[in-house]
């Protein structure tokens, strides 16, 4: 791919990450049901791509197993956030990872903090704290806003679990095994609980829908794309991902945000933009 294809399919595939949360509110089934359809929908697909690219999957082992386990834990967090609020702030509050990723550095890697965190670590905290009414703290904003924060948690632990799994695993490998032992993490709690609401045709073409766009082929353009592109631009573009899902948000659901939610994905978005630039700049 030429570098303009490689930065479009880089937006197709984060616009597609964003359009995923939509899907929280279209398909009447629990979070459980529908991250289990989504993981093993997900894997599946990647298990082909892989096959028919002839990429080495590399084995499973125990740090994907967790991982697996972490990333549930992420997408049914952020499932529940937009079940209970609304897009808008399922996605912000998960877009407060990299406050996360910082703190995970810090305790895990031994990791400086420098003047640029603390301005980023700022600028998240007061956009989380502007989303919810001083007011309302009862009302599903701030229970969204929580699960969003515990989605934005457990995603920051997800990458920087990641990085040492690159030398072994293909970035496919990585999203194959941990889709598929998310799923299989689980699938107790499903037989458990139950999926939450009637398995229809149009829910589960809804399934097959996230699972296949929103998950494998978003994980494939995103692997490609960075053939040509930088880790540090993969990570710019990456940022507008609340972006592009509230402003799908607004076309397909009416989910019109207000001006609280507007500066605070200002801050939040901004803070994650800033927190890149910064990243590239340091040897």
């Amino acid at each position: 791919m030429s570098t303009a294809t490689s930065l479009f399919a880089l937006h197709v595939s984060v616009m597609l990450f964003g359009f995923a949360g939509l899907f929280g509110k279209w398909v009447a089934l629990s979070a459980v049901a529908i991250v289990v359809g989504r993981t093993l929908i997900a894997a599946a697909t990647l298990a082909l791509v892989a096959t028919l690219a002839r990429e080495n999957n590399g084995r499973p082992s125990l740090a994907l197993i967790v991982n697996g386990g972490v990333l549930a834990l992420h997408w049914v967090a952020f499932f529940v956030a937009i079940k209970v609020s609304t897009v808008a702030i399922g996605l912000l509050g998960y877009a407060s990872f990299p406050l996360f990723v910082l703190l995970l550095e810090r305790l895990q890697l031994g990791r400086r903090w420098r003047g640029t965190d603390a301005v980023t670590a700022l600028a998240v905290t007061l956009g989380l704290a502007l989303l919810v009414p001083v007011d309302s703290w009862d009302s599903g904003v701030a229970l969204g806003l929580a699960w969003g924060v515990l989605s934005g948690l457990s995603f920051a632990l997800l990458a920087v679990r990641n990085r040492g799994l690159r030398n072994t695993h293909s970035a496919i490998g990585i999203a194959l095994w941990q889709n598929a032992f998310a799923a299989l993490w689980l699938l107790p709690a499903l037989a458990w609980h139950g999926v939450g609401g009637t398995v229809s045709m149009e829910s589960l073409t809804l399934l097959l829908v996230l699972g296949v766009l929103c998950t494998a082929l978003a994980h494939t353009l995103f692997i490609a794309s960075l053939a040509q592109l930088t880790a540090h631009t993969a990570s710019m573009v990456a940022a507008l991902e609340p972006v592009y899902g509230i402003a799908l948000a607004v076309l397909l659901l009416d989910e019109i945000p207000d001006w609280r939610t507007i500066a605070g994905a200002v801050l939040i978005v901004g803070a994650s933009i800033y927190a890149s630039r910064s990243a590239q700049r340091i040897p």
